[in-house]
């Protein structure tokens, strides 16, 4: 059975009705169907507040009941579980030259999915391609507004004027506002804003390889590469929101010291095509060169293992995750292949005999991957409380 991480627990001191409403849908979420009891038991809480908590998600339409399991005495315990149906997220992501839309349902399974191709030169622009965006993949899915969580965005970083090489996000239309507030005030809507490394690492705490792992990272393959780390079930996000630019890594490489994504990325990957003359446009043009073995793709492949290896090893030995999980836009074999070939390092603190999961695996791929994410962040935000427990004085 998937479990939360023990230090959720609930707040009976009075601290926060919404935290205990995330609490208790956090344990339904985690345990598929599961009892009044067996909440108040894994949560701290009364099992008169689990009751009335449970109630009112009812009324909600965020759970329903899910049949009843036999007790030892007494009558059998109702169980409860995740109406899909009781809420519905928006994800946007937001690139230079397109814009991409998913609408996910309260158990993360995509109803909807929307893209098309447009220059995003400045703040109009956005607001109006994400409204349309917004309405086109809600209305598709016969989803009324009311139903809506919230809209997760997902943009370029790194966020603000940063030292590194290129400036700003591609999107430097927001370095003198919050893109949040923003377009919080543009959809009416909550929203929350996240690269598409960190937004992809939440996809797969909601649905993917991820689900039960409290400490994991995510590299993300996009033109570049990115890194997310949820630690104890949340991002590290970083005092800027810039944390996991692991692509301005220096890792060694056949020209020496060179930058992760220059040596590791599908931009590096579709420069050394065009090199010897083959085009890749999308991930089912790699995937099908993988398939064909085409000798440019198999060479990147071979000099690729040693700088992600490297790579690897620091993201262990720095945040000492259960997994690094590899995914974004890039076709299955070629992650597979990554994940098979690439050396793990003996010396780093993930090189342990009691381990439950690989070091390195694989994650959801394809385009939709960070836009699927976006909409995931929403549905994350509805269990995942903010209150942690403290360490007990001894």
């Amino acid at each position: 059975m998937i479990t939360q991480s023990d230090s959720i627990v609930g707040a009976n001191a009075g601290r926060s009705r919404g935290h205990n409403r995330q609490v208790v849908l956090g344990r339904i979420q985690n345990a598929v169907k599961i009892g009044r009891a067996e909440i108040a038991r894994a949560s701290g809480l009364s099992t008169q507040a689990v009751s009335n908590i449970i109630a009112d998600l009812l009324a909600d339409g965020l759970i329903v009941e899910k049949g009843y399991r036999a007790a030892s005495r007494g009558l059998p315990v109702a169980q409860y579980a995740l109406n899909p149906d009781g809420g519905f997220a928006v994800g946007i992501e937001i690139r230079p030259d397109a814009i991409s839309a998913a609408l996910l349902n309260l158990c993360g399974e995509p109803v909807a999915l929307k893209r098309k191709k447009m220059a995003i030169r400045n703040r109009a622009d956005v607001a109006r391609a994400v409204g349309d965006m917004k309405t086109a993949v809600v209305e598709s899915a016969g989803v009324s507004e009311s139903a809506l969580l919230g809209v997760g965005v997902v943009m370029p970083g790194p966020f603000g004027k940063t030292g590194l090489r290129g400036g700003a996000t591609e999107l430097a239309i927001w370095d003198d506002t919050s893109p949040q507030s923003w377009l919080s005030d543009v959809l009416e809507l909550p929203v929350v804003v996240e690269n598409d490394a960190n937004a992809a690492a939440i996809s797969e705490k909601v649905s993917g390889v991820a689900q039960g792992l409290e400490s994991y990272a995510y590299i993300y393959f996009g033109a570049g590469l990115g890194l997310g780390v949820v630690h104890k079930g949340r991002l590290m996000a970083g005092a800027f929101g810039n944390a996991g630019e692991i692509g301005h890594l220096r890792v060694p490489s056949d020209n020496g010291l060179v930058a992760l994504q220059d040596a590791v990325s599908r931009l590096s990957l579709t420069r050394a095509l065009r090199a010897d003359g083959f085009e890749a446009t999308s991930v089912e043009d790699l995937s099908q060169l993988f398939r064909r073995e085409n000798p440019s793709l198999v060479s990147w492949l071979e000099r690729a293992v040693e700088p992600l290896s490297a790579a690897v090893s620091t993201v262990e030995c720095l945040f000492d995750p259960q997994t690094i999980i590899l995914g974004g836009a890039m076709p299955d074999n070629i992650l597979d292949h990554l994940v098979c070939t690439t050396p793990l390092l003996d010396s780093s603190v993930s090189n342990r005999p009691d381990r439950s999961f690989p070091r390195l695996s694989r994650g959801t791929s394809g385009r939709m991957t960070a836009t699927l994410g976006a909409a995931a962040l929403v549905v994350n935000q509805a269990f995942t409380p903010k209150i942690v427990q403290q360490p007990q004085e001894v």
